[in-house]
């Protein structure tokens, strides 16, 4: 849960983050920028920027951009029907980002949020730079979280349907409540 204020602050923060990347963002996807807090309450180290530049039924690009220090959940994209899940290539624009999926614990850089060891299950480890991507299969775990300046990157993928991701902290609720 965010306040407005909350919200905004964040909104307009990423922004600014989004346009040191020389990104070109309208007033409009401004203001359907996603803010999410994931229901946790603890936005700068659990939570998310996204701006959503387009979602058809084939095809989404977004641009994200994370806090210092501030976590994307561990999460899976899983398959809906004949819809074998989202692919999805991020692709660092800006800052450095710590990218983990499922395989061998190389886990050196990112954090783990406090107490929350059994919700980041996937511990290899790597370390992206602007111009570094990374294509992730469908029903692979994966989180990732922003270099002490964070970062802004690109997500470009099959149709996404966020909203229906599981996470691997139950606690998570996946849409932002905001409150006056």
């Amino acid at each position: 849960m965010l306040t407005k204020k909350e919200f905004m602050q964040a909104r307009d923060r990423a922004v600014q983050m989004m346009r040191q990347a020389g990104i070109i963002i309208t007033q409009k996807e401004i203001e359907e920028m996603d803010v999410a807090d994931f229901g946790l309450n603890d936005l700068l180290v659990e939570g998310g920027q996204m701006l959503t530049f387009f979602n058809t039924s084939r095809v989404s690009a977004k641009v994200i951009a994370l806090f210092p220090g501030q976590t994307l959940p561990e999460h899976w994209h899983t398959a809906l029907g004949d819809d074998p899940g989202k692919e999805e290539t991020i692709r660092v624009v800006w800052g450095i980002l710590y990218f983990c999926q499922e395989g061998q614990d190389t886990l050196k850089m990112a954090r783990i949020p406090k107490e929350k060891k059994n919700c980041y299950t996937a511990r290899n480890e790597r370390v992206m730079t602007p111009g570094d991507q990374i294509t992730i299969e469908p029903g692979i775990k994966h989180w990732f979280q922003a270099g002490q300046e964070g970062t802004v990157m690109f997500s470009f993928s099959s149709s996404a349907r966020d909203a229906l991701d599981p996470f691997t902290d139950t606690n998570i609720v996946r849409v932002t409540k905001i409150i006056d």
